[in-house]
This record gives structure tokens, sequence and C-alpha cells, in this order.
């Protein structure tokens, strides 16, 4: 059987592939793609699952379930069905290390802290989505204006030799000072150092309280900045276990076994109907 998820968020589009035996058990991921979001959901969705299909040689006519998460989710017109990503994060996650306990999501566009009981069930949560401090775009705004790739920003700030600080606590304000400071002189190492202290500052405001005293780990795309992991390690005196599967990915797993848990779900209706 084949199973697939599409995440599409605010600034990438992912898609994950999984395959189970002959008895519709032990799930395998044989492919996942990952790309920047075009104009539209139904495009990105579209194109990013035909890349997971062509890698594998499958058709779309071969997918016996799709579920779809992310901001497009609704739009997606090959998805059966529709998850959020909440739930779909705290499902990849546990499927891939059952051990961890909470679940710090940052996204493009917003900031989630999820915390899951021993069977992966969703126990509680708390959402930032109403400003994009703390959020990737925030990362990709101040990257913008330093000159440097986003995927920059983690090693150049271990560079830094000056102790900054960037006090905006709205986006536009902190990419104002970015660059008011970056005209003044400092240098892109201790800015990019300070833009990452002040984004994990944000992160744990909103996660401290989920995350407390609990085995935890980081999704979304900001999870593979390594300064704001090591700022937010510091703030809140933990380390965070590393998953095995790409944080990045983690929702699109999700909605894949969503997809399955729906066609068995569908299939014991089928038969009891039957009986």
């Amino acid at each position: 059987m084949i199973f697939a998820g599409c995440d599409v968020g605010s600034l990438t589009a992912k898609a994950v592939v999984l395959e189970t035996n002959k008895d519709n058990i032990n799930p395998v991921v044989i492919s996942s793609e990952l790309m920047g979001v075009r104009p539209l959901p139904e495009q990105s969705a579209t194109e990013i699952m035909q890349r997971a299909l062509d890698a594998i040689n499958i058709s779309f006519e071969d997918i016996d379930v799709c579920c779809s998460t992310g901001y497009g989710r609704e739009e997606i017109p090959f998805a059966d069905f529709n998850i959020s990503e909440i739930s779909c994060h705290a499902k990849g996650v546990y499927f891939t290390d059952p051990l961890v306990r909470a679940i710090i999501d940052i996204g493009g566009q917003d900031l989630k802290a999820i915390r899951i009981d021993d069977q992966g069930r969703l126990v509680d949560f708390k959402m930032n989505n109403r400003c994009a401090a703390g959020t990737g775009k925030f990362l990709e705004v101040s990257a913008q204006v330093l000159g440097i790739s986003i995927e920059d920003l983690g090693p150049l700030s271990f560079k830094s030799r000056k102790n900054i600080s960037v006090t905006g606590q709205c986006s536009i304000f902190a990419e104002m000072e970015v660059t008011r400071k970056l005209y003044s002189g400092i240098k892109k190492a201790d800015l990019a150092a300070a833009i990452n202290k002040a984004m994990a500052l944000r992160i744990s405001a909103l996660a401290k309280k989920i995350v407390h005293g609990a085995p935890s780990c980081i999704t979304g795309g900001v999870s593979k900045n390594i300064g704001v992991v090591a700022n937010l390690e510091k703030i809140l005196g933990m380390s965070f276990e590393k998953i095995s599967f790409d944080p990045q990915m983690i929702g699109a797993l999700g909605a894949a076994l969503y997809a399955k848990e729906y066609f068995n779900t569908r299939l014991a209706k089928q038969e009891k109907r039957l009986a």
C-alpha cells in the first residue's frame, strides 16, 4: 500500500511517501522532497508531490490515500482529507522518536509548542501566529538585511566576538534596528549572533511551560539554524533530542501516517458492513 503526506507551508512545501507491507503494517518512507513554495498552494502541492513520485517511478494513481497539512492544506486537489499541522507534527515525532514528549515547531509564519503523552496524543499546545517575530520569516528578512543566505545565519553567528542585542519586539522594528546597526559599522557576525539570540528569547517565552521537564525536540526549518538552537538550549537549560527524521519534513511524515490510519479505519468500516 502507498500513502502520501503533503505539507504546504508559508515558505516551503514538503511531500512524504510511505509504503507498507502486504498486511498494511510497518510503514517505511520510500520518498521525500522539499522545495520553496509557488504562488498558489495547489501549484506547490502538485509540483512537490510529483517530484516525490518521480523519484520512485510511480504516479498519483498509485497513491491509496493522501493527507494534506499546513497553511495550504484545504487547497490541495489530490488530497483525500486534511489534518492540522499540530496533530501531524505530534504524529510524525512520536513515530520516529516515541520518547519525545514536547515539540517546538518553528515555521515560516508561526511558532508552536506542543506537548504529547506516552501514546503520542496531544495534551497541550501554545501557538503564536499573530506576529512574524519568533518565526522563520523573521530570520529570512534579517538575513536579507545582512546580505547573506538564511542557511548562513547559524554558522556566521559562531564567529561573533562582540555581545550586542536586538531588542525590537516586532519583526518590522527589529529589521529596522538590524539595518541601523549594520550601517553603523557593527559586523555581520555580531548581528547574526544577536538575531539568533533574539529569536531564541521569543521562542522560549512561548514554549518554556510546555517543554519544561520533558524530553523535547525542535521541528520546522528553524531547527536547522544551529545558532538559534544553541541559544535556546542555553536559555531553557536543556538539550534537545536529535530526532531520526528530517525535522523540516516531520509534518508531511505525520500526514502520511494519518493517511495510513484513514485507510485502515475505512477498511474496517467496510468489513463491518459486510460481516
